[in-house]
């Protein structure tokens, strides 16, 4: 696969863009706002030159994605020249389902279909496309050029074709593929999302303080990055997205989101990205 369209410019988008292009593989990032995709340059540029200062990544490195990367805010007729297109659109189904109704149509009969949705069913979205065999969920994580797992997902029509390809190309871009079944929240947000959940509720009941909660599982269970601040990374809307999937799909009110955690995102408090969750990112504040 040397030809691949990102659509969706956001954190994830912009991660998974720039981790393709640095591999050398020529990637065309796309989103319906201009806005978004300014953002995504002054996020790729800014990243790359942050990494190139903590020598994870070489100048050279960093001129091949730059050269490898173009964005486009439009989607023309002439897609068909595309080996993959990966969605990473918000964590929502009819806004998938819609963006791969329309782009099924203007792909080429090679072109494989992939979503980086870390918990909406594979074969539910892929029940709407008219080739399901060539489609597959490609879940990475954030940042995605320094995190090294990408969970594949198979869904129920998904080939073994597509699967092997999308096995390649992942050992291609230096990432390790865990090929899940298609359940809900596959096998990281399963057992992760519990976990976060829990965190929210223990500060809720005033157990403990957000550094406390953090603190705890960092020294005592050797977490690289405490729940709460996790949270925060992910983005809470998300979070609380992914429990909803899970509570829908198993039919279990065991993964209802914490009140503390709805009531924050209804007050737009999403973390990193809008700079205040369970901490406060904003430097002037």
């Amino acid at each position: 696969m040397d030809n691949v369209l990102v659509i969706g410019s956001g954190v994830m988008g912009s991660g998974i863009a720039q981790l393709l292009s640095i591999n050398k593989i020529k990637t065309t990032i796309t989103d319906i706002s201009i806005e978004n995709l300014n953002r995504s340059k002054e996020k790729i540029l800014f990243s790359l030159d942050s990494l190139l200062k903590k020598s994870i990544i070489t100048n050279n490195q960093r001129s091949i994605s730059i050269k490898n990367i173009k964005f486009i805010k439009k989607l023309d007729q002439k897609i068909n020249h595309f080996d993959l297109v990966l969605e990473a659109a918000n964590e929502d189904y009819d806004t998938k389902k819609e963006i791969f109704k329309i782009v099924e149509k203007k792909i080429s009969p090679k072109c494989i279909l992939a979503s980086n949705t870390s918990s909406i069913s594979i074969s539910e979205m892929g029940s709407e496309l008219k080739f399901p065999e060539r489609f597959i969920g490609m879940h990475f994580f954030n940042p995605a050029i320094i995190m090294k797992l990408v969970e594949i997902v198979k869904g129920k029509e998904t080939s073994i074709e597509t699967t092997n390809k999308i096995i390649k190309l992942t050992k291609r871009i230096g990432k390790i593929g865990i090929i899940s079944k298609d359940s809900p929240g596959f096998i990281s947000n399963r057992i992760l999302m519990p976990m976060i959940n829990e965190a929210i509720e223990t500060l809720r009941q005033n157990v403990a303080g957000v550094d406390d909660i953090d603190s705890v599982m960092c020294l005592g269970m050797a977490h690289p990055m405490g729940p709460l601040k996790l949270a925060d990374l992910i983005g809470l809307d998300v979070c609380k997205s992914i429990l909803e999937v899970l509570r829908d799909g198993f039919n279990d009110k065991k993964y209802d989101p914490s009140p503390l955690l709805i009531k924050m995102v209804n007050e737009g408090k999403l973390g990193r990205k809008t700079k205040q969750g369970f901490y406060n990112y904003d430097k002037n504040k």
